[in-house]
């Protein structure tokens, strides 16, 4: 199974702040055509919050617009830019959004991964939130089916990344989830956003990731108290990939390169070196560029 997360769209208006900076909205476009072009193609795609800029309803129609084009399941989660009761305007028939008033927290047991969504946001808060309702709808969740494999979706990363500006506004917490977390060897995985670049911990036997954003990045400086800084970065995605035992994540910018190799143009005997390739046997050095 191939998931793709997308994190972090701020969708906007135009005009918007987020407009000074980069165009996020082209960039959804562009990120939704590789997805769809993609060979092969995701079975899922789970997008971890911040979809929009400040939670418009003007905005969360451009967002169903945008995605449109996706052939293959969508599964939102809200971040601190996000209002709860826009996006589910929006989106009338996600049917796995609760609408009861409630976190937009939910299960998805449709694929051979299972994928839970918490949600970390709390009205009027930039910074996460798990009381203790959502930890302990989130343990029962896992314990309910403790042999699927499982990848848990949110909005903040639930541990210090070492950029100060971004942990200041992260997640509170974040103890007693990584204890369910640890308590339930089945999850495999932790996918988050929020911070705009990628970083990885672990936790035991599981990764706890966080996603670069398909709109702008920001600065790595891991100084603390240094400048906040974005940065034109391009514009990134991740592939999380379940063969049946393991993930396997990448990190892909989804625009056109400037300058590709193709390297059967420029290896000798290419086609030998894709046989070794292909049998997985030893390859001798033959001064060829080959990674």
């Amino acid at each position: 199974m191939l998931i793709a997360q997308i994190t972090d769209l701020h969708v906007s208006e135009p005009g918007s702040l987020v407009d000074a900076i980069v165009d996020p909205n082209s960039m959804l476009a562009a990120a939704v055509r590789f997805l769809d072009g993609l060979e092969p193609r995701p079975d899922a795609v789970v997008a971890t919050g911040d979809l929009t800029d400040r939670g418009r309803l003007e905005e969360y129609a451009i967002l169903r617009d945008l995605l449109a084009p996706l052939r293959v399941p969508l599964y939102l989660l809200p971040g601190n830019h996000d209002e709860r009761a826009a996006l589910l305007d929006a989106f009338p028939d996600h049917s796995y959004l609760p609408r009861d008033g409630r976190p937009l927290c939910w299960v998805v047991d449709d694929h051979p991964v299972r994928i839970v969504g918490v949600d970390t946001t709390e009205i009027d808060r930039h910074d996460g939130v798990l009381d203790d309702e959502r930890i302990e709808w989130l343990d029962a969740v896992l314990r309910a089916r403790p042999d699927a494999p499982t990848i848990v979706a949110m909005h903040h990363p639930p541990f210090d990344t070492g950029v100060w500006w971004m942990d200041c506004v992260g997640l509170r917490q974040r103890e007693p989830f990584e204890s369910v977390i640890r308590r339930h060897r089945q999850v495999r995985r932790v996918i988050s956003g929020h911070v705009h670049r990628a970083v990885q911990t672990t936790w035991g036997d599981t990764l706890v990731s966080v996603a670069p954003s398909t709109a702008h990045q920001v600065g790595l400086d891991l100084c603390v108290g240094a400048a906040a800084r974005i940065t034109s970065e391009p514009p990134m995605l991740t592939l999380v990939e379940w063969d049946g035992d393991r993930i396997v994540n990448h990190t892909a910018s989804f625009l056109t390169p400037e300058h590709v190799i193709d390297l059967p143009a420029v290896v000798p005997d290419w086609d030998g070196a894709r046989d070794f390739f292909l049998a997985r046997g030893p390859m001798p050095k033959t001064g060829s560029v080959l990674g």
